[in-house]
């Protein structure tokens, strides 16, 4: 049975002139990445390659038609693609290593085999993704209405690269929704039934350097977290190294037709599922796991184990203030319908739950967050 599987080699630099020099980006080589990222970090570097901006391609989430408007763009000729990115422009780029991508939708059907045909180098400027060591990529199917994951082996990175440097200018919103995401990547990776002793090592010391972080940000303010980018950064990491393994489960699955539907960012479609989730599991099954789950958080937290939920739910208030569903413009209509497209388009996730959820678990988890 494998225990632990870390696919790319992890890399770390303090600037991003030493990442730069030291991997020799210029011909055959292909930088996505957003033109406010490239700018201030990379335009005086003077790189001898190709460069596409991901936001000339659509705003938001990733999806199957801004793959298909991007790849077309890309030059002949490419041997490696480097990510520069958040979620984003790291699952766009991820499958632009494959030999065959279009018609996109074919791909995340499976009527396409995925074969890799080019090098790719990871490099995350948010605090929240962890998709630089996974390989899932995660996109918008329009006329679908919902979100697919495609994870097969050959949308690992060679190399994922952390450079901290990159998160200094990071706008509070985006640290607020990156960071949310990576606490939900590791909670639900501890709970998974793939999960094991190894990969919650990545879990627990993920959970423990986020809500250490927000903690102190709860304390000092907004600005304390620019001494902190580095923690989240490997804190991210730690989480994306957890879920690559074990997975994620119900509260990924159950945020894809918010965001897909609604345009909600991915970290904060998580949040708004997060602790519904965690208390529809409690009121299935409250020991195994996620008994050593609450009693770790309790002791972060400084709580009773009963109160680790509605404790954990006051301190991400302080970082991102959760909004109801319907705030969102989710209508009644809307929560059988996501049900439905959960238990038809998410099995890869919700066969990672801690217990078996069937859809009337789903629907009223839905009801009771509305």
């Amino acid at each position: 049975m494998q225990e632990l599987m870390i696919k790319p080699t992890i890399m770390s630099y303090t600037t991003c002139r030493e990442f730069a020099d030291d991997f020799h980006i210029g011909k055959g080589d292909l930088i996505i990445t957003n033109q406010y990222i490239y700018d201030p970090n990379f335009r005086d570097l003077h790189l001898a390659c190709e460069i596409l901006f991901q936001e000339k391609y659509g705003e938001g989430e990733p999806s199957d038609e801004m793959a298909e408007a991007i790849y077309r763009d890309i030059p002949k000729g490419i041997k490696r693609i480097i990510a520069i990115g958040g979620g984003t422009v790291i699952d766009l780029s991820k499958i632009f290593v494959l030999k065959n991508v279009s018609p996109v939708l074919d791909l995340y059907d499976g009527k396409i085999t995925p074969i890799k045909d080019k090098e790719l180098v990871i490099v995350p400027t948010t605090c929240g993704t962890g998709s630089e060591v996974t390989n899932v990529a995660v996109l918008a199917l329009v006329s679908r209405h919902t979100k697919k994951g495609l994870a097969v082996e050959p949308l690992y990175s060679d190399q994922a690269v952390l450079i901290p440097e990159l998160l200094k200018t990071l706008p509070f919103n985006v640290f607020a929704t990156s960071s949310i995401d990576a606490l939900v990547h590791a909670v639900e990776s501890a709970l998974s039934p793939k999960a094991n002793e190894t990969t919650r090592m990545f879990s627990y010391k993920a959970i423990e350097k986020i809500l250490n972080g927000f903690i102190q940000i709860r304390e000092q303010g907004r600005e304390a977290r620019v001494s902190l980018m580095k923690d989240f950064l490997l804190a991210s990491n730690y989480a994306g190294i957890a879920f690559g393994n074990a997975g994620c489960a119900a509260v990924h699955a159950m945020s894809y037709p918010l965001g897909a539907k609604y345009h909600v960012a991915h970290g904060e479609s998580n949040y708004a599922m997060f602790t519904g989730v965690m208390n529809r599991y409690m009121s299935i099954k409250s020991e195994g796991e996620i008994a050593v789950m609450n009693r770790f958080l309790s002791e972060i937290l400084g709580c009773k184990e009963a109160d680790v939920y509605s404790q954990l739910e006051n301190l991400l208030n302080g970082i991102l203030p959760k909004k109801a569903l319907h705030e969102y413009g989710v209508t009644e209509k809307d929560l059988k319908e996501f049900a439905d497209s959960v238990m038809i388009n998410q099995g890869r996730l919700m066969a990672n739950n801690f217990v078996v959820l069937s859809e009337d678990d789903v629907i009223e988890i839905y009801k009771n967050l509305f």
